[in-house]
């Protein structure tokens, strides 16, 4: 596998850390101190992380599919070109994203660990539409031949590496306690007033990553 690739799959999976949401959620269930925070904060990110590792799955067997059915018709260059203009449309339109202050950020309604799954679905559901790391990721994966035994242990690091911030947040809290509350609390305020803003800058490298590595196969 050429070592560009991963740094590329790298740097994407570092930008989907920045999820408002995943982080936010995680935020909200630190700073209400529930008793059961352990319990319903790894089934949270449990859910996030499998829903995603399966949809990095079926994207891959179906995309390559259809790389393959159609590989006489259409040449690499036609799918570089492909990628390049996804690219090009990103970074423009990155520039283009309206500012929004109010928080969508969903919140359990129960203390309960079914409550938070479905918080985790509900979390997939908004993230996967917008999720732009990630495809480029599976986009950049099906552009090289490799086995599924190379991709899916790829997949699951990238999906791990998008909840590791969730899981530092934890760590610190469970450290530090209630003594770092006020400047979790600065941080769930910051991203629940500029998820647009995250969109927008993630919109933005997404574009010109997907340029770089096409431009040299136009």
């Amino acid at each position: 596998m050429e070592i560009d690739i991963l740094i590329y799959m790298g740097g994407l999976a570092l930008l989907d850390t920045l999820s408002p949401t995943i982080i936010g959620v995680t935020l909200y269930l630190v700073l209400t101190d529930n008793k059961n925070l352990t319990t319903r904060l790894l089934a949270y990110l449990f859910t996030v992380a499998l829903l995603y590792f399966s949809l990095g799955i079926l994207m891959m067997f179906g995309l390559n599919y259809i790389i393959e059915a159609f590989t006489n018709i259409f040449q690499n260059k036609i799918f570089s070109w492909v990628i390049f203009i996804i690219g090009m449309i990103l970074f423009i339109s990155s520039f283009l994203v309206p500012a929004n202050k109010k928080s969508n950020i969903p919140k359990p309604k129960s203390q309960s660990t079914l409550s938070i799954i479905i918080i985790g679905f509900i979390t997939f559901i908004i993230e996967a539409g917008t999720a732009l790391p990630y495809y480029a990721a599976i986009g950049l994966l099906t552009s090289i031949d490799i086995p599924f035994y190379q991709w899916i242990p790829i997949i699951a690091t990238y999906n791990i590496i998008m909840i590791f911030p969730a899981l530092l947040i934890f760590l610190g809290y469970r450290l530090f306690g209630k003594s770092i509350n006020h400047i979790l609390v600065k941080i769930r305020n910051k991203i629940s007033k500029s998820s647009n803003s995250v969109l927008s800058w993630v919109m933005c490298i997404v574009g010109v990553i997907l340029i770089f590595y096409t431009i040299d196969y136009l």
